[in-house]
């Protein structure tokens, strides 16, 4: 019987986290390559997600030679990709592909970690993958509270509502809910349906393929969020919360923030 079938002969699936790592970024020039704690910062990332019992194998996915070269200095793995890639998830999809025409795998899930994600807690690894327990899940993400200097109205912040079984409605960079009525009505902390996302995809390797051949779709233009493309063709995203996920890094501040969180950290160790 195949993992995932039934619950009580459920067992863990085999799962690669693909982690995209591209040269440019707009808002912070080579930030893969920053180095100020000593290791770069996608060893930071690859390192925090091998700590998850859950990931069977880990390799960076990359359009720089440049990263690839560091990369292997320090011992990662690293996947040569198109430099054309629109998006994160079109880049691990080359990669998974690459991977299999070497003989490597299968996987029963893929995960997308983004290279400057090098906080995300295990938690969310182990929730994501233990998502597909339910056969019928293709698709999974994460999600948290907002966090009290996180505005609603801060088109940075993704946020995201959900159906009663946790399966996401929309994602927008808007507020939601809105509108006249929503803001006239008082809505406790504990029953707040906005969530902040945390962009972690979990797929399966069929829905991988079939999301990498949709075009893309209206809403996702509209609000630049590519996993749009998935809900308006039909398809359904599984969203686990998890307690608390700092965000990625963009800018120098958030780094030099990262930096210091990690000194004191390593400093307690």
């Amino acid at each position: 019987m195949a993992w995932g079938e039934e619950e009580h002969d459920w067992q863990r699936p085999k799962t690669l986290v693909l982690i995209p790592a591209r040269l440019g970024s707009t808002r912070m020039a080579k930030k893969m390559l920053r180095r100020d704690t000593g290791m770069y910062l996608f060893e930071h990332t690859v390192k925090n997600v091998l700590a998850s019992n859950f990931v069977s194998d880990a390799v960076l996915a990359t359009d720089s030679l440049e990263i690839a070269e560091a990369a292997r200095s320090v011992g990662i793995e690293a996947v040569m990709t198109s430099e054309a890639h629109k998006s994160g998830t079109d880049r691990i999809h080359e990669a998974l592909a690459k991977l299999l025409a070497e003989g490597r795998g299968p996987w029963d899930v893929v995960i997308n970690v983004q290279g400057d994600e090098p906080e995300l807690p295990p938690e969310g690894l182990t929730a994501l993958v233990e998502a597909f327990r339910d056969p019928k899940v293709e698709l999974a993400t994460l999600m948290t509270r907002l966090g009290p200097s996180e505005s609603p109205t801060n088109p940075s912040v993704v946020k995201i509502v959900c159906d009663k079984l946790g399966r996401a409605l929309y994602f927008s960079r808007a507020p939601i809910p809105s509108g006249s009525h929503a803001r006239s009505i008082s809505i406790s902390t504990t029953m707040d349906p906005t969530r902040r996302h945390v962009g972690v995809y979990a797929f399966t390797p069929d829905a991988l393929d079939r999301f990498c051949t949709l075009p893309e779709s209206d809403l996702e233009r509209v609000e630049n969020l590519e996993q749009l493309r998935w809900l308006e063709n039909g398809g359904r995203i599984q969203a686990l919360e998890i307690r608390k996920a700092p965000p990625g890094i963009d800018t120098e501040q958030e780094y030099l923030q990262f930096v210091a969180r990690w000194r004191k950290k390593a400093g307690n160790n």
